[in-house]
């Protein structure tokens, strides 16, 4: 498909602009020049000849006349060709210039709706271009741009109700077997086969149990900005993380070195806030290797706050990292028993926020897992009224 560049239609409507104007000024200037050759007389006008010198001198003077009007005609014509030469060249700028005003005007409705259309995300797909004006090619593809902007929304939403709905109304019967597996359990003497096949039931209960907890979480974070924003304390967030995941960091012997400023905090909703961190932290406890290391920083900017989390490991490949955002991706056979949705709601809860993840591959070996999440509450207020009123006709 090719893609066009921004620019390159007003480049070229300037162009054409311009060679269709210098084209039609150089055949006004042929057909100048054909007209100032015809009717160029070669004779003197009539009369009686001069009787001094009879007709051999009649004849030369008629010869000497020819060659005057001959020379003045030529004169003019050098003086013509360099004067419209100069005139094609003024007006060679002059047709660019000309051109490129009006390429921008012609295309000032398709910018417009360029700009309106790049401010419309996942999280905003009810906004509208709602365009005015004449019915013509231009209002045609803002409308149809709409309409497919409705198509999405619909779809969009549907499906995060599927999957709020679904892991909802999962967590019943998961809660009946557990319940079930309890009393066969709690009966006196039960058989030993019936307490090992409860405790691995329990196992997957648990695991089913925290993927949908996973779901929730990712169809609330692609429901758009938070509404109980507030300020919430990066270093407070950490700790709590690593508490939680302090005995299986010290069983597998990992180092773990903190440095976030106190003080630092980030904009959000303190429920998704808390399960970012969590996850990011639960990542690099989980899939490190015995006797690794973890380094968590925290570092405030000016407009930005940074998360980054560094773990050490074997080489990864860049293209397999790129693929652990999306849900249900894992790296290889270490990560079989994790849900794969770990990284997948950070990048979710991060873009909720107005923010982004950096995943990168350490070329010493193991990952670094970097979040930036802006210093005050994403922006999203409504597009500038000129957008929103209707995209102006050309």
């Amino acid at each position: 498909m090719t893609r066009l560049r921004g620019g390159t239609v007003g480049v070229r409507f300037t162009i054409l602009y311009a060679v269709v104007f210098l084209l039609s000024g150089v055949g006004l200037l042929g057909l100048t020049f054909l007209l100032s050759g015809v009717g160029v007389s070669r004779s003197v006008p009539a009369g009686n000849p001069p009787a001094e010198g009879g007709l051999a001198g009649a004849q030369q003077r008629i010869r000497e006349l020819e060659d005057q009007l001959g020379a003045v005609h030529a004169q003019q014509s050098r003086q013509l060709l360099v004067g419209s030469l100069m005139a094609l060249i003024v007006m060679a700028v002059a047709a660019l210039l000309l051109g490129r005003l009006l390429a921008r005007r012609v295309l000032r409705p398709l910018r417009l709706i360029t700009s309106a259309t790049r401010r419309i995300s996942a999280d905003s797909l009810d906004r509208r271009l709602g365009a005015t004006g004449p019915a013509d090619e231009v209002k045609e593809l803002a409308d149809t741009i709409d309409e497919l902007l409705g198509r999405l929304e619909a779809s969009f939403t549907a499906q995060r109700r599927f999957v709020a709905n679904s892991s909802h109304e999962l967590r019943t019967p998961l809660a009946t077997m557990r319940a079930s597996l309890d009393v066969a359990v709690a009966k006196p003497d039960p058989p030993a086969a019936t307490v090992a096949l409860a405790d691995r039931l329990r196992t997957q209960l648990d695991r089913v149990d925290h993927l949908l907890d996973g779901f929730l979480v990712l169809a609330r974070s692609q429901h758009g900005p938070p509404p109980d924003a507030t300020a919430v304390d990066l270093g407070g967030l950490v700790d709590g993380s690593l508490r939680e995941r302090a005995a299986d960091a010290q069983a597998k012997g990992l180092r773990v070195t903190v440095d976030v400023r106190p003080g630092t905090a980030i904009q959000g909703s303190p429920a998704l806030l808390a399960r970012l961190v969590g996850n990011v932290v639960d990542n690099a406890v989980t899939h490190n290797e015995d006797g690794g290391w973890i380094a968590i920083t925290g570092s405030a900017r000016e407009q930005e706050t940074v998360l980054v989390v560094e773990t050490g490991g074997r080489v990864l490949d860049q293209r397999e990292v790129d693929r652990l955002a999306q849900p249900f991706e894992r790296l290889g056979g270490e990560r079989t028993g994790s849900s794969g949705l770990g990284l997948s709601i950070v990048a979710a809860v991060a873009a909720a926020h107005g923010g982004r993840l950096a995943l990168l591959a350490r070329p010493e070996g193991g990952l670094r897992v970097s979040v930036t999440l802006p210093a005050r509450p994403a922006d999203h207020s409504p597009m500038p009224p000129a957008i929103v009123a209707g995209v102006p006709a050309a």
